[in-house]
């Protein structure tokens, strides 16, 4: 798998002493890249989900730019359902990003015999998980969910049932995509890429934004509840997404909708945009753009800059989620092969910072 290196695969130890000998001929094997190919292997796809259109949309951005997502909705929405297959609509495995992913598998010893991760990993850590399993350390230090993650998915159910100081503790990886671990002796870094998918209720019962369902939770448990995230936690959190209650027409329609391969095509092509444009500034996302490559990378019309300056005052957004937007914009405009951020892209990604308001005021 590593190039530069010649191997001779023996099939004893007998035909080893006879190679070496010089009396047995044994050719090298081929490279691994040249003769393997790490593809998409699902048993699941996005046109298993009825309806929920608003909420494909939010993912397949999510994935086009790499940015971190915040589904809200009832018990019963869909969230889990949308948010595993997500894999099914994320770019192959690079070689460099498969031996990576499988480095921090085996240093966790979660290889199983398996030569090679094919797989983008999704990972769901248990609410009840601590902030050493979550991110990684303890005694002899071990990469957590997080760094477990690297390059994937990192699924988080049922978001505020998570301990404080365990949420907490993702906001370095959220930032810098890494994870330091600092001992008396040593210290250790843990890569930690992941994008963040959370899914919660909306309340403790869950139906405080369902229609057909009435919610029995006073205001002040609703804040308590919505307070267990901290606002710069959420802040870090790129889209926030409402998830509604599936109607039971949608439900019963014999039609499906768009395929994973057809909701990728348009992703890879976004991403071959953000290749050329992001390579100069060794970044590989949108969501990786620092504020001082915004006004490079994000050129937009003066339209688009009005409705934003707008949105901000009105709003009270703070000056991450101005950040945000532009960077959601900015994946916007490539999913629809635009240079130029326009007036609905800027629209567009604003309804992604805004559900937060409506709840958490």
């Amino acid at each position: 798998m590593v190039d530069g290196i010649e191997v001779i695969g023996v099939p004893s130890l007998r035909a080893a002493a006879e190679f070496l000998a010089g009396s047995r001929m044994i050719l090298p094997q081929q490279p691994y890249a040249a003769s393997a190919r790490i593809g998409h292997c699902h048993d699941m796809d996005f046109s298993d989900i009825k309806g929920q259109a608003h909420a494909k949309r939010a993912l397949e951005i999510a994935v086009a730019g790499r940015h971190h997502v915040l589904l809200v909705g009832p018990p019963g929405a869909g969230k889990t359902m949308l948010a595993q297959r997500i894999p099914t609509i994320q770019p192959e495995l690079t070689l460099d990003e498969a031996l990576e992913t499988t480095k921090i598998h085996s240093i966790a010893g979660l290889l199983d015999g398996t030569p090679l991760i094919r797989q983008r990993p999704f990972r769901a850590p248990h609410h009840t998980s601590s902030a050493v399993a979550l991110v990684g350390g303890g005694s002899i230090p071990k990469p957590g969910e997080a760094s477990l993650a690297h390059h994937g998915v990192l699924f988080l159910d049922e978001l505020p049932e998570f301990h404080r100081d365990v949420l907490e503790s993702l906001r370095e990886p959220l930032e810098s995509g890494a994870v330091h671990i600092a001992r008396a002796k040593r210290s250790l870094v843990f890569p930690a890429r992941f994008m963040l998918v959370a899914a919660m209720n909306p309340c403790p019962c869950g139906y405080l934004t369902d229609p057909r369902r009435r919610c029995r939770c006073s205001s002040t448990k609703v804040q308590a509840y919505l307070a267990k995230i901290s606002g710069p936690l959420l802040d870090r959190i790129d889209l926030h997404v409402e998830v509604p209650a599936v109607p039971f027409e949608t439900l019963t329609q014999t039609t499906t909708g768009e395929t994973s391969l057809q909701i990728r095509t348009r992703i890879l092509k976004a991403k071959v945009r953000q290749r050329h444009r992001l390579e100069p500034l060794g970044l590989r996302s949108n969501a990786q753009l620092r504020h001082r490559d915004l006004s490079q990378a994000c050129p937009m019309t003066a339209e688009a800059a009005r409705l934003l300056r707008s949105a901000m005052q009105e709003f009270h957004l703070s000056a991450r989620s101005y950040d945000k937007i532009l960077k959601i914009s900015r994946t916007i405009a490539d999913l629809a092969e635009s240079d130029e951020i326009l007036p609905g892209h800027i629209a567009e990604a604003i309804q992604y910072r805004s559900l937060d308001r409506q709840l958490w005021v």
